[in-house]
């Protein structure tokens, strides 16, 4: 149906990774006061509203009755959240200032743009993955299509004639949307907000005919008749859609639709060691909590909550991955 990926292309990139910071223990030896002893700033570098910045608030207030310090979110959106992963980046390696973003500002912009404010392999200390983010596919009701085969062929007889949304520049949104196109010759336009709220409204009132979007902002419209599910994103089905099949199990079975993001915690490069050990033992804690079990899950989300280590490996399979969805959607940006 598409053009797959070259599978050697994938595995471009691991031999370079051996000499960069990622591969290295990223912690500073330094031993702090103890911590915490003062508020800690939560940066989230998307809009309020969405699934990341639910899941992070979720977190803060969890780690405040843990710590007995604030944990204030600071939602710093734009730029594919680029502003506020840079401020992370050049805040100082205390532990006073960490980040709940996705793999678009921690991995994937870095082979989108051209230049980067920060270097995500070496600027960010990766602390876990909270999540594993698989998002829904939706229409609007007036496209003529109840699956991902029909869907394509859609587009494909539609050249020049259907937009798709995404919640900024780089995201899996984005990039998923441009594969299409591509593959599709389709000339599809996309649309960056600031956020999935406005892109699901826009598509709910015919602005936009499609775009991938989390469970947690599609499910009540697809419940409601007012947007049209086509499939979800990676392998298998989510707990809380489970009459959407995946694309994957359509039939279309391209790694662009099989792979996706996740929602983690980072702080600047250089965090001591004490910080990151304390805020693990947190971590560990929080991750038995209903509460946030239940917004992971009702976002359509698989909790991971995994160690510092678990989460660089994860990131080194993941990386050539994204880099090669990113050259094939050819959506490369200055």
């Amino acid at each position: 149906m598409s053009t797959p990926f070259d599978r050697r292309r994938l595995l471009r990139g691991l031999g370079a990774l051996g000499g960069c910071g990622l591969l290295r223990a990223p912690f500073a030896q330094t031993v702090p006061a103890a911590w915490p002893n003062k508020p800690i700033r939560l940066i989230v570098p998307f809009n309020a509203g969405g699934a990341t910045d639910i899941v992070a608030r979720t977190i803060a207030e969890a780690l405040s009755r843990r710590t007995g310090q604030p944990v204030v979110v600071d939602n710093r959106g734009g730029a594919a959240g680029i502003l506020g992963t840079e401020a992370v980046a050049k805040a100082p390696p205390d532990g006073y200032t960490l980040m709940v973003s996705l793999s678009t500002s921690m991995l994937i912009n870095q082979f989108l743009y051209a230049r980067l404010p920060y270097d995500p392999q070496k600027d960010i200390t990766l602390l876990t993955q909270i999540a594993a983010a698989p998002v829904t596919l939706v229409v609007h009701p007036s496209v003529p299509a109840a699956t991902i085969k029909e869907l394509l062929a859609y587009v494909k007889a539609n050249r020049g004639k259907v937009s798709y949304g995404s919640w900024g520049m780089g995201s899996y949104a984005h990039l998923a949307g441009a594969y299409m196109s591509k593959t599709m010759d389709a000339d599809m336009t996309h649309v960056a907000y600031k956020g999935e709220a406005p892109m699901i409204q826009d598509l709910i009132g015919g602005q936009l005919q499609l775009c991938f979007s989390s469970a947690l902002n599609t499910k009540p419209f697809i419940d409601a008749g007012r947007l049209k599910a086509i499939g979800v994103t990676g392998r298998q089905r989510m707990d809380i859609l489970p009459a959407v099949p995946s694309i994957h199990e359509q039939g279309v079975q391209d790694d662009a639709y099989a792979v996706f993001g996740w929602i983690a915690m980072g702080g600047p490069a250089g965090l001591p060691r004490e910080v990151v050990d304390t805020l693990q033992g947190h971590l560990r804690e929080i991750a038995k909590e209903p509460r946030l079990q239940e917004r992971i899950a009702g976002a359509g989300f698989t909790q991971l909550m995994n160690s510092p280590e678990a989460f660089r490996e994860n990131y080194r399979r993941d990386l050539p991955v994204w880099k090669a969805l990113v050259e094939e959607a050819g959506a490369r940006l200055d």
